[in-house]
């Protein structure tokens, strides 16, 4: 009788290892994964803006602090809300939190993905587009991401005196968002 208890056991764990690899083959993230709010944060540099590949660097960086409430729908699409400090000023002389911004993500199968915040209106320009590279870790709840390109309506002048209009501006900026619990629950 025991032999036989056994061998229900053994074959019941090697169905459900198999089932898990199965579902690992599909894939360990998708656009599910992010669903609901996540509190970032974001530190770097504004080093410059781009012409081609060619820097023009201002002539002192700027520091960049940011904090946001990203709310993602598990589809694609997300709204964002954000505060941000460029040199220890708010930036675009923000006096409150910032919630004229959306976007859409991608998050593939590997779960790495991409992100694109587009600002539409509020102290910073309308028209000022982020791409963002990211990776989700810890169940979905950890989002750590960089900006890849910055899109501006306008830039500069960076020290050798140039300005830009529609330009992409060089940045070393990291993001981390972290799933907003309440009372426990996700």
């Amino acid at each position: 009788m025991k032999i036989k208890h056994l061998s229900i056991l053994s074959a019941t764990a090697v169905v459900l290892v198999s089932l898990s690899g199965a579902a690992q083959a599909g894939g360990l993230c998708s656009n599910a994964t992010l669903k609901g709010a996540y509190g970032f944060s974001a530190q770097g540099e504004v080093l410059g803006w781009l012409e081609g590949t060619t820097l023009h660097p201002f002539t002192t960086p700027s520091i960049l602090n940011d904090v946001a409430i990203v709310t993602f729908d598990g589809s694609g699409r997300f709204t964002r809300t954000d505060f941000g400090n460029m040199n220890g000023v708010p930036k675009g002389g923000q006096t409150a939190f910032n919630p004229n911004q959306s976007g859409t993500y991608k998050v593939n199968d590997d779960c790495t993905g991409t992100m694109q915040i587009t600002y539409t209106a509020g102290p910073v320009p309308a028209g000022v587009v982020l791409d963002l590279e990211m990776v989700v870790a810890d169940d979905g709840t950890l989002v750590k991401a960089i900006i890849a390109t910055e899109t501006v309506p306008s830039a500069g002048p960076a020290a050798d005196g140039k300005s830009c209009s529609n330009c992409e501006v060089a940045v070393q900026v990291s993001f981390e968002g972290k799933k907003v619990l309440i009372y426990g629950f996700r």
